[in-house]
């Protein structure tokens, strides 16, 4: 995978982690529930994957980590957002919007131009 495509995909998932403790604290395995919810089970994050970026993003101080307990009475970390990661959330939210919508519009563009081609042919 090519540098661009990787920090893409780095970028987005923390969106994401982000985006599913907006509402509350959470411990890893709820951050993967809720993305795979919210997503209809279109993306499924492999563990190592989830904890690695957790993990980044509590190193970079975006995200807040304890130990509780879970519903199921098993010892678990919870991440929460701190202040910059609400201040990121809300910064990268705009900027990936921004720029996902100039992908759409070139792809809508593509889209077109080939209707056309075949509307001419």
């Amino acid at each position: 995978m090519a540098s661009a495509d990787f920090d893409l995909l780095r970028g987005t998932l923390d969106l994401l982690i982000l985006k599913a403790l907006q509402p509350a604290p959470q411990h890893g395995f709820g951050v993967s529930q809720w993305i795979r919810q919210v997503t209809q089970d279109e993306l499924r994050l492999e563990d190592g994957t989830l904890y690695t970026a957790l993990h980044r993003l509590e190193r970079r101080q975006l995200l807040q980590g304890e130990w509780r307990m879970t519903e199921n009475n098993r010892r678990a970390r919870y991440y929460r957002l701190t202040t910059s990661g609400k201040t990121a959330l809300t910064r990268d939210s705009a900027r990936w919007t921004a720029y996902a919508t100039a992908v759409f519009r070139v792809l809508k563009t593509k889209r077109e131009a080939i209707r056309l081609l075949e509307e001419a042919i």
